[in-house]
């Protein structure tokens, strides 16, 4: 158990670490988030107009948010939706997947959909909103 909390916990330090270095790291969290708050928290879209700008105010080149979604819809349907990107992409986006994981567990689906509210502030919405 120890051993678990441990490596979750290196894994999280790497991926701060490589998150400052790497925007678009910083960036695929955000959009995999921000879809997870779709599918898991009820009453709650994405803005993906606002991802984009989000994307340009990170100085991301154009087109990242559609081959973000793509990516990540691929690894989350296993290859039915989406299309696979470059591996680079593909792992960002897993390790942004075991983050989110780690989170939603740690602090319960309720909590962490609320905290999202905050976190992801202009890049989900309430539906219909």
């Amino acid at each position: 158990m120890r051993t678990g909390f441990l490596m979750a916990g290196l894994l999280l330090i790497a991926t701060s670490a490589q998150a400052e270095d790497r925007p678009r790291s910083t960036y695929v969290t955000l959009v995999l988030q921000a879809f997870a708050a779709k599918v898991e928290c009820p009453g709650t879209d994405v803005a993906y107009q606002d991802l984009v700008q989000k994307a340009e105010q990170m100085h991301l080149p154009d087109g990242t948010t559609e081959k973000v979604r793509k990516a990540i819809a691929w690894m989350h349907t296993g290859g039915k939706m989406g299309e696979k990107q470059d591996d680079d992409l593909m792992a960002e986006v897993a390790v942004a997947t075991q983050v989110t994981d780690l989170n939603q567990r740690r602090l319960g689906m309720p909590s962490w959909c609320e905290a999202q509210k905050t976190n992801l502030a202009g890049l989900i919405r309430a539906k219909g909103g």
